[in-house]
């Protein structure tokens, strides 16, 4: 494949990619986790010496925005939604890191072209 062609493939997946990102739908940054607790109640499940069972599952997400950490406690009917936009932010941060490796290896295609053209 020569340099053109391979430059024009890489700039029609840029515009695959732009497209793709403009179609995404809510998306939030973070993790989610299961949390079990140990109240303090003396006589409770538990505490029990034999089989305690800690209370939970309980879901907490976590995430990092212009430097603070936060965290929110997010009930169970909400997981499906907050799964949702965790995944796509995942699909953004993966399209966004690809357009830019695309980007660079543009960028260095063209500039290598430019030099063959000025050497002529």
């Amino acid at each position: 494949m020569n340099a053109t062609a391979s430059i024009q493939k890489a700039e029609q997946r840029v515009q695959q990619i732009k497209a793709e990102l403009a179609a995404l739908g809510e998306m939030r940054p973070g993790s989610l986790s299961k949390q079990y607790n140990v109240c303090g109640k003396p006589n409770c499940r538990c505490k029990d010496p034999q089989h305690p069972q800690r209370h939970g599952p309980y879901y907490q997400l976590s995430w990092v925005h212009r430097g603070k950490s936060s965290t929110q406690f997010i009930r169970r009917p909400l997981l499906p939604q907050v799964r949702a936009q965790l995944a796509t932010y995942n699909k953004f941060r993966k399209l966004t890191e690809e357009w830019v490796n695309l980007a660079l290896r543009l960028a260095q295609a063209k500039l290598v072209a430019a030099r063959r053209s000025l050497s002529k």
